[in-house]
């Protein structure tokens, strides 16, 4: 049997992981199938010809991608004369939207089938991108429900596929083992602190924070606090604002251990991001404070350009504000305190919200592997290619 080729290109972590799930998955259905294009490590693992490595790609920041823009431009006009000269059987793009977009309305242009995994979020901003999206892809793999509808209403073919991280993290977390692995005591209540996963985030989110678990402390004497960071960088940022602004606190600091933190707390008090995901996949009550950088935050409200009602993923997976959300001057221990600690006080409304977070869960569990490799796979039988 001949190769069936498809080109493929990510260009961060996220993408690497969610890619090398789905050729693995293609395989099972195409057993002559064969990956090229741009990969990260995982990928490499599973199988692919690699033109590029995708720390190519890996660009973020404004000033950093002006910076690099012509080698960017470059790289893409070597994939798009490459492709277009020896034509995949179809082109993915995973993610990285100002990069695949338009590499996918070209090669497309050329009679490439292209699949787009990963909505852009047209739902929450810039709204306009909707056309270029519809120009550019035959097939967008959505990892949201609410993603699809809104794309359809707007004429983009969307398919909902699931999210990974709920088929990968377990329904009932085990509290037990988590507070084991941590040393943390098994009977005490337990707050986990997450202050973000950059830099910039940990530098103006501690502060406020550390002042709220203090405050939380003095309510609840025997409150064990969790810091799960992701890095040494965030890890001595965070140090730094403890020693400064709480030193009497003595959290328990973990280091890339982010759901076994969620599933040991009862509470947790996190900034927005995918962090609130995994709360709402560990069914823990959050408090959601967050506080972006001043110019940003005043540019982005002048011009509008945030159209949803939610900040935090579970709220607006839930559509209902379960978790607070408390943003700039709101973050602050005054308003953090009090969601807090009705949420340790009443074990009822507890219970609620985990039923409601585990009945999300649920919808959102599906093998997405699987579900993206076959909604490829119809689209390629549609066009008759397979």
């Amino acid at each position: 049997m001949a190769p069936q080729r498809i080109g493929i290109v990510v260009a961060e972590p996220s993408g690497d992981l969610l890619a090398a799930g789905l050729m693995d998955a293609l395989r099972e259905l195409l057993p002559a199938v064969q990956f090229e294009g741009v990969a990260g490590p995982l990928m490499r693992e599973s199988g692919i010809d690699e033109w590029e490595p995708m720390d190519n790609l890996s660009v973020m920041g404004l000033f950093e991608v002006l910076q690099h823009l012509p080698r960017l431009l470059r790289l893409r006009s070597r994939l798009l004369a490459r492709w277009r000269g020896t034509p995949p059987l179809a082109f993915i793009g995973v993610d990285a939207p100002d990069f695949n977009l338009t590499l996918e309305s070209r090669l497309r242009e050329a009679g490439v089938p292209t699949v787009h995994y990963v909505s852009p979020t047209v739902w929450a901003w810039r709204t306009g991108r909707v056309k270029k999206i519809r120009r550019a892809v035959d097939l967008l793999l959505t990892i949201f429900p609410f993603e699809t509808e809104f794309l359809a209403q707007r004429q983009v073919p969307a398919h909902y596929v699931g999210h990974p991280l709920a088929f990968d993290m377990t329904m009932e977390p085990d509290r037990k083992g988590a507070r084991d692995a941590l040393g943390l005591a098994a009977d005490a209540p337990v707050l986990a602190l997450l202050p973000g996963s950059r830099g910039g985030e940990v530098s103006r989110i501690a502060r406020p924070f550390l002042e709220t678990a203090l405050a939380l402390k003095q309510q609840l004497p025997d409150l064990q606090v969790i810091v799960p960071l992701v890095n040494e960088i965030t890890r001595l940022i965070f140090e730094e604002q403890l020693g400064e602004t709480a030193p009497q606190l003595d959290p328990v600091i973990a280091l890339d251990q982010t759901r076994v933190a969620l599933a040991a707390a009862d509470v947790v008090l996190v900034a927005s991001g995918t962090a609130t995901l995994e709360g709402l996949l560990s069914k823990r009550p959050m408090v959601v404070g967050y506080k972006a950088n001043a110019a940003t935050y005043t540019l982005v409200q002048m011009l509008g350009l945030v159209k949803v009602k939610h900040v935090a993923m579970a709220n607006l997976l839930a559509d209902e504000r379960l978790a607070p959300e408390l943003i700039q001057a709101a973050c602050e221990p005054a308003q953090l305190l009090p969601p807090l600690l009705e949420f340790f006080r009443n074990t009822g409304l507890r219970g609620q919200i985990a039923q409601r977070y585990a009945d999300i869960h649920r919808q959102l569990r599906t093998d997405t592997n699987r579900a993206a490799a076959e909604a490829v796979v119809a689209l390629l039988r549609e066009r008759g290619l397979v």
